[in-house]
């Protein structure tokens, strides 16, 4: 009946969970027991119910990660005012049933039930929400002979108190005769469900068939009654909750009941699960992996100490569970009552032999001594049966009504129990007394374990930070690869440190403050050193990356320069400036001379890149050594330019002056000839007119202007360079990439044109200059 009952509560429960994650558009869970054990889960339902953005969850998948968010999680609900009692984050870690359900009971009735009712509760002046619940279905369904709803279990597993609810507020859905004619309470059900779901828009939160049994689960049953709360009007009148107050008690009864199995569960988790978690600060590693690899551990401290309610529950459970009833004295009595015990002390016997050898390892010795607890539950649950048992046996011998021979059986059946009872309590005591210093020693030796390792590891890493990076990539390579063997050795440690997830420690009511105050502290501090740890080697490897990518980088761009470099000045080296044959040779080098200064003029921008890459690298790695030989480098970089600058200024300007000084000769050479070529023809027309005319004049004579001369000369070596440099510029790399762009090219040929009307004034002014000369 209780695995039922889980069923279906976990059934329901699921659905509700979905409809609210839904809602958010968040995926559904599949199987609630496991999907919420990482919390990740519960805290998107959360953040859904609550209604704004919860810190961030972590994305581990270890216990550690798991135990944090379920903590969060609950922290959230306590800061919400909802109800928790006796569920702590292991509870669901572990996947246990029955909190889990608790828990998200606790949940729904905090905001499915308290929410919806909360301004009726306040208008009545009441805090019983399920009170008012039932008074408002009473007095809704009234008018239906049929229906006589007193609880929230049986009274509806026939269908017709849903149906009537609904009938009563939106009577033209359906006519109530079509529901009396059914004689099917799943069809009745199903029927109501199909309704509200078409009509008032509530999810099927039930299924029929866990509701057509004899005792439908009340928790899954309020919460669909609840939905159709929030959508139905809402008034409820003091007259029905009084009349809900006069109801039987036996109609009610299970509205409170709580079952023997029940209690014992309840009080025997309230005595061994509770704990204290100390959280420390979190520790990552950033790393290629997708998950962070360090984290820190928590602390929980199981305490084994009962409170005085606990004790008084205890006693009440125990005298439920004792074979013989108070007050009886009878040998028949006291016989079967002495060997149900003695049955169960035999169970108990082969029970305490078949538990294994203490172990070695420290979590198979957690794992012996959580199990030997709940044997000592079992014990301390039949003590005070076997003391009735023992008391009735002394009532019997005192009573003096025994014969001889069954006086003598009795005393050798107490003598036998009390001695197998008590050798067993002896043992039983012993083995937790031994467990419990086996666990001790060995979560010690991990402890001093761990502090070992934090000693040389912060040792380890102090003298790594001393240690500058550089002087070149290939040490920035090393340290990575160093670096990489530190992770290493915390993924190792990481091992013990989720050992030390939950410690253990047994204390009393004399001790118990002190022992979990000195361990919690010394925790603290081995947390706060592993997490410093964790921060320095996820800052030291981010540092590291971007380092070594910032050395990449800048040595990729140094060797494309330097070769670079290196190619121009050996083509500058190569082209002749002197011992030229002719003038073509000439404008031919001056044009690859041109080339290579237009293209240090397009290149300069990499030196001033080279400079900031450089200036970055340094701020990272903050080593002089360093620093002195980049500079070095790009000193060398800046001398070798501007050497190759000079040399081609110095080169382009001695070629330019040959060319104009070749180009003056020809044109001097062209001019004699035309003079000469006019005189004769001058003194052939004198011979002419001296043959047809009167006597010859006097002959004048050719002065040729000296400063004409020399202005024309600079005037044609000036446009001469400037001819050669624009064609250079024309025909340079940089300039023929970016040629078939119609704004380069319509550039092109207006240079071209304007190199062309120069020749033309060159031509026009040469022209000029000899028709001077034969006017003169």
């Amino acid at each position: 009946m209780e695995l039922l009952r889980e069923d279906v509560q976990k059934k329901t429960f699921t659905k509700w969970v979905n409809s609210q994650l839904a809602k958010t558009g968040k995926p559904p869970v599949e199987d609630l027991f496991s999907d919420l054990c990482d919390g990740r889960r519960l805290l998107e339902l959360l953040e859904g119910l609550t209604g704004h953005e919860l810190v961030k969850l972590e994305r581990g998948f270890t216990r550690v990660h798991s135990l944090n968010n379920v903590n969060r999680a609950l922290q959230i609900l306590q800061k919400n005012n909802v109800e928790l009692v006796n569920i702590g984050a292991a509870d669901i870690v572990d996947g246990n049933h029955k909190l889990i359900l608790g828990l998200i009971w606790s949940i729904i009735l905090h905001w499915q039930v308290k929410d919806v009712m909360k301004d009726v509760m306040e208008g009545l002046q009441q805090t019983n929400s399920e009170k008012i619940l039932l008074s408002w279905v009473r007095q809704n369904t009234r008018q239906y002979p049929q229906v006589n709803v007193v609880n929230f279990s049986s009274s509806w597993n026939d269908g017709l108190a849903f149906n009537a609810l609904i009938h009563s507020h939106r009577p033209e859905l359906f006519d109530w005769s079509s529901v009396e004619k059914k004689t099917s309470a799943v069809d009745r059900l199903e029927h109501a469900f199909s309704k509200a779901e078409q009509h008032l828009g509530i999810e099927r939160l039930l299924d029929p068939e866990d509701v057509a049994v004899a005792h439908p689960d009340k928790k899954s049953i309020i919460m669909y009654v609840t939905s159709l709360f929030r959508v139905l009007p809402q008034s409820v009148s003091m007259e029905a909750i009084q009349e809900v107050e006069t109801l039987p008690q036996a109609a009610t009864a299970n509205i409170t009941r709580v079952t023997t199995e029940e209690h014992y569960q309840i009080q025997t988790k309230q005595r061994f699960s509770e704990q204290i978690t100390v959280n420390v600060a979190q520790g990552r590693v950033q790393s290629p992996s997708p998950q962070p690899r360090y984290k820190s551990y928590a602390y929980t401290q199981a305490a084994y100490v009962q409170s005085p309610e606990q004790k008084r529950s205890q006693e009440e459970l125990q005298q439920r569970l004792s074979p013989l009833p108070a007050g009886t004295t009878s040998l028949e009595s006291y016989q079967a009552a002495l060997e149900e015990v003695l049955t169960w002390l035999l169970s108990a016997e082969d029970g305490l032999q078949g538990q294994a050898p203490i172990s070695n390892h420290v979590e198979e010795v957690k794992e012996q001594f959580h199990t030997h607890e709940g044997y000592m539950v079992e014990l301390t649950t039949h003590q005070s049966s076997v003391g009735r048992v023992l008391r009735a046996g002394a009532a019997l011998l005192g009573e003096g009504n025994l014969s001889e021979e069954e006086d003598s059986e009795v005393r050798e059946q107490m003598n036998l129990l009390n001695s197998r009872w008590e050798h067993l309590r002896v043992a039983s005591m012993e083995r937790q007394s031994r467990l419990h210093e086996v666990l001790m020693d060995l979560q010690h030796e991990q402890l001093q374990q761990l502090t070992d390792w934090l000693d040389v590891t912060e040792a380890r890493i102090k003298k790594m930070g001393a240690q500058a990076l550089g002087p070149d990539l290939e040490d920035i390579k090393r340290r990575v690869e160093e670096h990489k063997l530190l992770q290493e050795d915390l993924e190792l440690e990481q091992v013990r440190v989720n050992s030390l997830t939950h410690m253990v420690v047994v204390v009393d009511e004399n001790s118990g403050d002190s022992t979990t105050a000195a361990l919690e502290s010394k925790l603290q501090v081995l947390g706060d050193r592993w997490a410093a740890i964790c921060r320095w080697t996820e800052e030291r490897w981010i540092l590291l990356q971007e380092t070594l990518l910032k050395w990449q980088h800048f040595t990729n761009e140094q060797c494309l320069f330097d070769s670079w470099l290196t190619q121009k000045e050996d083509m500058v080296g190569s082209i002749k400036t002197t011992n030229l044959k002719d003038q073509t040779e000439m404008v031919a080098c001056l044009h690859h001379l041109t080339t290579v200064k237009a293209d240090l003029d397009v290149k300069r921008p990499t030196m001033d890149k080279l400079c900031s890459m450089s200036q970055d690298l340094l701020s990272s790695v903050k080593n002089r050594e360093v620093a002195s030989k980049l500079e070095a480098r790009l000193d060398s970089f800046a001398q070798r330019w501007e050497q190759l600058v000079q040399i081609l200024e110095m080169s382009i300007t001695q070629l330019s002056a040959a060319v104009s000084a070749a180009q003056h000769s020809e044109l001097t050479h062209s001019v004699t000839a035309t003079v000469t070529k006019v005189t004769t023809r001058e003194k052939m027309s004198a011979v002419r007119q001296t043959r047809e005319s009167p006597p010859p004049q006097k002959k004048r004579q050719v002065v040729v202007d000296s400063e004409l001369r020399k202005r024309f000369d600079v005037d044609f070596t000036e446009v001469h360079s400037y001819m050669t440099r624009g064609e250079a510029i024309l025909q340079s790399p940089e300039f023929s990439v970016t040629r078939k762009d119609s704004s380069i090219q319509e550039l092109h040929d207006k240079v071209q044109v304007k190199i062309v009307c120069l020749c033309l004034m060159c031509i026009c002014g040469s022209v000029s200059f000899i028709y001077d000369l034969s006017v003169q």
